[in-house]
């Protein structure tokens, strides 16, 4: 037990401290090893990933790589709350379509607890669409005065019809008609992280294609759950959502400095 403190408190006395905020993703390069005692992560093109939970509470965990030792402090962030007004039915759903919304559920979460073992991106990620930021990651969500939920994802202005673009390489492992997020589009880019395009109008690719960085998959649009058209953008980590944009940057920056993709 004796030992064990004092190797705790050494890693205390020598680690660097980084802070991050619930919803957001710790991402850092490794050579050889890294070790953590982080709940969820996951490596690619030997970046290690770390998803941290919206509903993170304050906390810390340790990471070591390479001979570095990391202490990643988790501190709550104070989201804003948002007023939306949408169709009726839409917040609180009639019982005809309960039995959709479970299946929709129960399907996104089979999807989202697979890992594909292998990675299918090899470059840096890019945005489905250059347009302003509507409305960002972590809104708590009042539709019609009702706490329905956060905002799992990042919006942006988009017309209808407007074509959207694969954020990275992927498989596609879902295009159909939502209840809540409309026409909705998953990928799967492997070791666990998938990207996700709600709302949209028009699919231009079928489950089980493979697609590019920067292809288009669909048009933006207006269905499901939504006060007008606009693209909305979620990304899972092992089963977390995430930031959006906040991941693109640090798994982006962190790529910078690597000479090459392992």
């Amino acid at each position: 037990m004796r030992f064990i403190l004092f190797l705790f408190t050494a890693f205390t006395l020598y680690a660097s401290t980084i802070t991050l905020h619930n919803g957001q993703t710790f991402v850092h390069h490794y050579d050889k090893y890294y070790a953590t005692d982080c709940k969820t992560y996951t490596t690619m093109n030997h970046l290690l990933v770390i998803p941290l939970s919206y509903y993170t509470k304050r906390s810390r965990c340790k990471i070591a790589i390479d001979g570095k030792k990391f202490i990643l402090n988790i501190t709550p962030k104070n989201y804003p709350k948002e007023r939306l007004h949408v169709a009726k039915s839409k917040v609180s759903p009639p019982q005809s379509v309960l039995k959709r919304i479970r299946k929709e559920f129960a399907e996104a979460k089979r999807i989202y607890s697979t890992v594909t073992p292998k990675s299918y991106v090899q470059n840096s990620f890019v945005l489905p669409i250059n347009a302003a930021i509507t409305d960002p990651f972590g809104v708590a969500r009042l539709f019609n005065g009702k706490l329905k939920s956060y905002h799992s994802g990042t919006d942006f202005r988009a017309a209808m019809g407007t074509p959207i673009k694969a954020i990275n390489d992927g498989k596609v492992v879902l295009a159909k008609k939502r209840y809540y997020a409309g026409g909705s589009i998953i990928l799967d880019h492997g070791k666990g992280i998938y990207s996700c395009y709600y709302h949209l109008s028009k699919f231009l690719v079928k489950p089980g294609e493979f697609v590019k960085r920067g292809q288009i998959i669909g048009l933006s649009g207006k269905s499901g759950r939504v006060t007008g058209p606009h693209l909305h953008l979620t990304i899972k980590i092992k089963g977390i959502t995430v930031d959006p944009l906040q991941f693109i940057d640090a798994y982006n920056n962190t790529l910078k400095t690597v000479s090459y993709p392992q």
